[in-house]
């Protein structure tokens, strides 16, 4: 008797933002052991995949501490950092750093559209 295997298609990530924020949802999910949400979208990649980019983006110096900083901060913050709150304006430019890296590294590995 043989078993069908079910193909699932898998939506690719918009941007580097939403990648990023995926991941940390879904790295909250895996460490929190929330139940996610029944209707989740499959993702051409998996948390493992974007941690080890992003480790592999830092250890050859793409990305550096205050990137992570910033990334991590606002990424718990669950939004970008804005231009117009003052407290913010260097943050802006690193987020965008950051992300221009995050989305060149994503797109070659076909993650992103």
């Amino acid at each position: 008797m043989t078993q069908t295997q079910t193909v699932y298609s898998s939506e690719k990530f918009q941007s580097a933002e939403q990648l990023w924020f995926w991941f940390l949802y879904s790295k909250s999910i895996r460490n929190n052991f929330q139940y996610r949400r029944a209707a989740q979208t499959r993702r051409p990649c998996e948390i493992l995949d974007v941690e080890t980019l992003i480790t592999k983006l830092y250890l050859c110096g793409k990305l550096s501490d205050d990137d992570l900083s910033v990334m991590k901060r606002f990424g718990d913050k669950k939004r970008a950092p804005h231009q117009h709150i003052w407290s913010e304006n260097r943050a802006v430019a690193i987020w965008e750093h950051a992300m221009s890296v995050l989305q060149d590294a994503a797109k070659k590995r076909g993650w992103i559209d």
